[in-house]
């Protein structure tokens, strides 16, 4: 016999006394609701009194009173070291020696099959390996993978606009902490830049010398009135009269991979924005640690510039719809309606466009008011239209494939005007 009578007060372990040996049988027979044992790893554990206070709940645990509860115990609780400081208390002593480590009638072969099946799944990480195994990093699963992280990164991206207009919580504070992180951590970028960039584009949309978003560094010329300008001074930087077509080469390839990485960390650094700088490595560290191990560290900034390549097309197409083909000029000093209105057309309404710009469909609104949640823009889109049409003002709205055709075609208007000045005035 064990010494399991030495209790002197049923379900209460006492931890003055030496911890005992016990039999199955005298583990089995305390498995009553206010008297329960059970054995995990051989080990004898009295939870009458935890059972109340297990996070899982009284039943769950009391199922096993009087059993051997390893299996269940260890498919539950993936975190063993913390769950053990509970454990302790709670001991009572071990099973004999000359006691099996299974109770009635376990299979102890499929117990200790499983059991090594289980160490091999978790070392192997199952899922991990299974995907690894069967396909590899060959072309199909990196593309797929090169998909789903551009998806993600350009959901990303309106997810951290939301928060750079301050338009998802009341407090200023906690949107511009949720920013930081979202812009930085999931993407990579710095909140303090695109404030600097994106307000200016807000305050002044499409304003020649104050509009960030048209300064295109003399690759193109955008609007009306600038063509003409570059070409009277017979400015020539590029063929501007082919841009619709090179727009495809230096346009969305290479915004986002190129110009708008580079001059992200050129700006935090030269500007100290340290926490952002803090917060942006925090994205590459965790990109790297996943990805340098299955493609190796060139093949990892291979992988990262195509995934930018496939996010950078997505953001241009979709950002661009809205200005470019409108008008582009010098400040004329206009109210806010009208100058909003001039610099921004919508894209109708569908759950795909809704979900493919992150409802920048509908810009005009965005643009009047841009601290607005998103998920009212439609509902305040008649009463703008109806102002709209009260004062004559042009109020926009195209499909979207008319939208994204308008850029190439908006392109190479500016290109024939710029054509036209250049060669006859």
């Amino acid at each position: 016999m064990g010494r399991g009578s030495q209790q002197t007060v049923p379900g209460e372990p006492d931890s003055g006394k030496a911890k005992g040996v016990y039999t199955w049988e005298e583990v089995q027979s305390h498995n009553s609701r206010n008297d329960q044992w059970l054995v995990i790893d051989r080990k004898v554990y009295n939870i009458t009194q935890w059972a109340k206070r297990h996070p899982g709940g009284f039943r769950v645990i009391g199922h096993y009173a009087g059993e051997d509860a390893t299996e269940a115990f260890t498919a539950f609780h993936p975190d063993s070291k913390f769950v053990q400081k509970f454990l302790k208390p709670l001991l009572l002593g071990e099973l004999a020696a000359t006691e099996p480590s299974q109770d009635q009638d376990k299979n102890a072969a499929i117990v200790q099959d499983f059991k090594t099946l289980r160490a091999q799944v978790e070392k192997q990480e199952a899922l991990g390996w299974m995907l690894v195994s069967m396909c590899g990093t060959g072309w199909i699963p990196t593309l797929l993978c090169s998909v789903i992280l551009a998806t993600a990164q350009a959901q990303a991206g309106w997810l951290q606009h939301d928060f750079g207009h301050l338009s998802v919580f009341k407090k200023s504070t906690w949107n511009h902490a949720v920013h930081k992180f979202v812009i930085g951590h999931l993407k990579g970028a710095s909140a303090n830049w695109w404030n600097h960039r994106h307000f200016q584009h807000h305050a002044k949309p499409n304003i020649f010398t104050k509009d960030p978003d048209i300064n295109t560094l003399d690759t193109f010329v955008l609007g009306q009135t600038i063509p003409v300008e570059y070409g009277i001074k017979k400015i020539k930087h590029m063929p501007y009269n082919h841009q619709h077509q090179y727009f495809f080469l230096l346009g969305p390839p290479l915004l986002i991979p190129v110009f708008y990485n580079f001059n992200i960390m050129h700006t935090m650094i030269t500007r100290r924005y340290w926490l952002d700088l803090a917060w942006a490595m925090t994205y590459y560290l965790r990109y790297f640690y996943y990805y340098a191990p299955l493609y190796g560290v060139f093949g990892s900034v291979a992988l990262f510039f195509f995934v930018r390549f496939l996010e950078s097309h997505w953001f241009v197409w979709v950002t661009q719809m809205n200005h470019i083909p409108m008008d582009i000029d010098h400040e004329k000093h206009k109210d806010w309606l009208t100058i909003q209105l001039q610099s921004t057309c919508n894209i109708e309404q569908s759950f795909f466009n809704d979900w493919f710009s992150g409802h920048l469909n509908f810009q005009i609104e965005h643009h009047l008011f841009p601290t607005m949640p998103r998920h009212n823009y439609h509902l305040v889109a008649p009463q703008v239209r109806a102002l709209c049409e009260k004062h004559g003002i042009p109020y926009q709205e195209k499909t979207l494939w008319r939208g994204l055709a308008d850029i190439v075609t908006s392109l190479k208007t500016s290109g024939d005007l710029w054509l036209d000045a250049y060669l006859h005035k």
